[in-house]
């Protein structure tokens, strides 16, 4: 079936395939997204505003899997302890592929990669770079549910990966 290119802009393109229509990043291998836990089990977030929510984000520190020709060739294990160092300060010495899959697929080509980080120790404050602003937050592996929860209620947007790594988290190794 063809692919006919609706829209290109500097870093999405919308796509349409038969009948249906769906964006794919440009110049990338999909997106990664880290689980940290700290020596006191605590769970790494981040929050940061979401231009297409209009809102503030809690989220898994995350970031593009080769989007840059200097990461271009960079595995999802590294990308997450590069991400985790840059969002949140937290250096990690070790990274394990916990699943891939699909972000949205009904809407995106893009894949996601679920990394667990370990051996965390804390470099800086973290923040990001450039032109982002990240809070970077430590919860209690044993409060985490009732302040996500209280988090919903003050208006932020609670990504639901948070939930996917807390449900790994107390999952038995396979």
């Amino acid at each position: 079936m063809t692919i006919e290119t609706l829209y290109r802009g500097t870093h999405l393109v919308l796509l349409k395939e038969g009948r249906w229509e769906y964006v794919q990043r440009v110049s990338n291998r999909g997106a990664v997204f880290v689980m940290a836990v700290t020596r006191n089990d605590e769970l790494v977030l981040v929050e940061q505003h979401r231009v297409p929510l209009h809102a503030d984000s809690i989220e898994l520190p995350a970031g593009i899997l080769g989007d840059e020709a200097l990461h271009k060739d960079e595995t999802p294990e590294a990308c997450a302890l590069r991400e985790l160092e840059e969002e949140t300060g937290f250096h990690g010495a070790a990274a394990k592929l916990v699943m891939t899959g699909s972000i949205a697929a009904g809407l995106t080509s893009e894949r996601m990669y679920l990394v667990q980080a370990s051996g965390l120790e804390r470099k800086s404050a973290g923040g990001g770079i450039d032109h982002e602003q990240i809070q970077v937050h430590c919860v209690p592996l044993a409060s985490a549910a009732g302040w996500l929860r209280d988090k919903s209620a003050a208006g932020y947007v609670v990504d639901a990966r948070v939930y996917a790594a807390l449900h790994f988290l107390k999952a038995p190794a396979a």
